[in-house]
């Protein structure tokens, strides 16, 4: 028998939101660990908002949403809202009510940069990392340490030089501009520019930069510190994009493990420099760096490679794409969405946690 197609709204619901997640939907564990995190951090939520006034947005359903936005790849705060409106995996993951009203997108925003002054992303980040040492699987012992570049918020026109120009210079740049005041079609070739000249007016912290056989683009650098055992980010830090910034960031990343025992570290040649194995020896910290013997000597010699846990650190250590690719993919951090250093640096540590809890509930499933 056919049946109707005829619709007949129903005035009441039996079924509460809890009852409509199924019972072994991948983020029930994770909101499980989410939220074990967020108690956690409720003393330091108390202290970003006052006593008095009007209630804001709470600080663990901001907190939630921005997971599902990096989790789902949702790729603006619009649209993450006009999800939470029909979406109700994502009303039960945030913890708002069949009924309740979702917020306007700019009432979210000016709630979320809130969170920027608190540190509250480097203290989510350490709530969940000390889930998984609680778990044990985390290594103390071994770890590989890598950087990427991370595409800025800002185009190549707005990279402009520094000084006001003279009237040379003013003509120069109106016969270079065919397009108009609004967009202008600029053309660059012949003109060298430099970070120590130019800077973007759009976003004038990103830097130029470039990965050796791709074109360059202002950008900031990314780096991870990853514990070799289960792949876990330990910890991670964004810069701005220069040739030093991967080095001097690994040593502050390796200064603050904690414990005075010694540990290795992997990583690929180009932090095979006199300067950073110095820096890591200091540090009690055994370089398994990759040896680059292109144009001079390996800084690394014999005594290093000799041992079988080198090589283990050089296979391990390529882990660290994964959770590069991760990011910049699921998590949405090949472009980022914001501008400024400290806000873009909020956002990938705040993706490094949430690449951290898929990682655990999927190990934790595995056990």
């Amino acid at each position: 028998m056919r049946g109707d197609d005829r619709e007949q709204g129903s005035m009441f619901s039996c079924r509460s939101l809890e009852d409509r997640i199924p019972k072994d939907h991948p983020l029930r564990p994770m909101r499980a660990m989410v939220d074990t995190a967020l108690d956690a951090m409720a003393d330091r939520f108390e202290a970003l908002y006052a006593v008095t006034g009007r209630p804001s947005i709470p600080p663990e359903r901001l907190l939630r949403a921005l997971l599902l936005q990096i989790l789902f790849s949702v790729r603006s705060e619009r649209q993450l809202m006009e999800q939470l409106e029909y979406n109700l995996l994502y009303r039960w993951f945030v913890g708002l009510g069949m009924d309740d009203s979702v917020w306007v997108p700019t009432t979210f925003t000016k709630n979320r940069d809130r969170l920027l002054e608190g540190d509250v992303a480097q203290g989510f980040f350490e709530a969940v990392l000390q889930q998984g040492r609680q778990q044990e699987l985390l290594s103390s012992e071994h770890f590989s340490v890598d950087g990427t570049l991370i595409e800025a918020w800002a185009s190549h026109k707005s990279f402009q030089k520094k000084r006001r120009p003279n009237s040379r210079q003013k003509r120069r740049d109106r016969h270079r501009d065919k397009g108009g005041p609004r967009n202008p079609s600029v053309n660059f070739r012949g003109e060298r520019r430099l970070n120590d000249t130019h800077a973007s007016k759009t976003d004038p912290e990103a830097r130029l930069a470039r990965i050796k056989g791709q074109t360059s683009k202002l950008a900031y650098q990314g780096h991870v510190l990853m514990e070799n055992r289960h792949g876990l980010v330990v910890d991670a830090r964004l810069t701005q994009a220069d040739g030093y910034a991967e080095r001097s960031a690994a040593l502050e990343m390796l200064g603050n493990l904690p414990g005075s025992h010694r540990v290795t570290l992997g990583a690929d040649r180009g932090y095979d420099t006199r300067d950073f194995v110095a820096g890591c020896r200091e540090l009690g910290v055994t370089p398994h760096v990759a040896q680059n013997t292109t144009n001079r000597s390996s800084r690394i010699d014999e005594r290093t490679t000799r041992h079988p846990g080198y090589e283990r650190s050089q296979r391990t250590r390529k882990r660290i794409e994964e959770i590069f690719g991760w990011m910049k993919t699921i998590g949405v951090m090949r472009k980022t969405r914001h501008r400024g250093q400290a806000r873009v640096g909020w956002v990938f540590l705040f993706t490094a946690a949430a690449y951290n809890l898929v990682r655990m509930r999927n190990l934790l499933e595995a056990t």
